[in-house]
């Protein structure tokens, strides 16, 4: 008779995030107690934030992978996963965790979570694509889990210092959205959603949500809901006191 095959997981971990020590320990652990063989450990970095080493682990046949680090980490893993049928766990590890808070994850709990990646239930989320075309025609493809923006949100990013965010956490976003605020540029839009004509709007901020809730309990997007197939569309304006926001079916991930 032959002997089933053993599954083997792959830990995408970003080495400034995580305990590596303490997270091999708990992972070999977990993986032992389920019956898994080892793990594949696959590091990122500048040069490859997530796609290229999970694209390594997706040719190694693994059946699971486990992304350690920020929703950056785990965005970039998502976008290589995505052609694949392998599922995603998640071991929270950065600043804001945004993808984890929304679907309730536990934070600061590794052997929790590195568990949960071996014995839990999965569960299918959306998953927004966005097609980039630059000024030379070049096209690039992404795909986002939480939120992707423009204008305000997207300047934000830019300018929070990542030093100062691995000392203050979600502190060092403080200074830069005061920064991103003072910036007077516009975006000019046409855009549409569903079936309906074409629109028109002067913004300083478009996000596309798949989920709305930020650290601090703070609800960007209170209809947004990761698993509902919807985007959620918010445009803003600094200054007025509402915003233009509505809904588009989700492009198949």
């Amino acid at each position: 008779m032959t002997e089933p095959s053993v599954k083997t997981a792959a830990v995408i971990y970003n080495p400034i995030k995580v305990d590596l020590d303490a997270l091999r320990d708990a992972v070999s652990t977990a993986a032992q107690e389920a019956g898994w063989g080892d793990s594949v450990w696959l590091e990122t970095s500048v040069e490859d934030v997530g796609q290229g080493v999970t694209k390594q682990a997706i040719e190694l046949g693994v059946d699971l992978v486990i992304a350690a680090g920020g929703d950056g980490t785990v965005r970039a893993v998502a976008e290589a996963l995505r052609a694949s049928s392998i599922p995603l766990a998640l071991l929270p590890s950065g600043t804001g965790n945004l993808l984890a808070r929304n679907l309730k994850l536990t934070l600061n709990d590794v052997p929790g979570s590195v568990l949960a990646a071996f014995t839990g239930v999965d569960r299918p989320i959306d998953l927004g694509v966005i097609d980039i075309e630059r000024a030379d025609t070049s096209r690039d493809r992404h795909v986002f889990v939480v939120m992707a923006g423009m204008g305000i949100d997207a300047k934000m990013i830019a300018n929070t210092n990542d030093d100062l965010k691995a000392k203050a956490g979600i502190a060092a976003y403080v200074g830069a959205i005061s920064k991103s605020l003072r910036d007077p540029n516009e975006l000019h839009l046409r855009f549409t959603l569903d079936d309906e004509p074409a629109k028109r709007a002067t913004v300083h901020t478009v996000i596309l949500g798949n989920c709305g809730s930020l650290p601090a309990n703070i609800l960007l997007m209170p209809d947004a809901v990761v698993d509902d197939g919807l985007f959620d569309l918010l445009l803003l304006r600094p200054g007025e006191c509402s915003a233009g926001s509505g809904s588009g079916r989700k492009s198949p991930g």
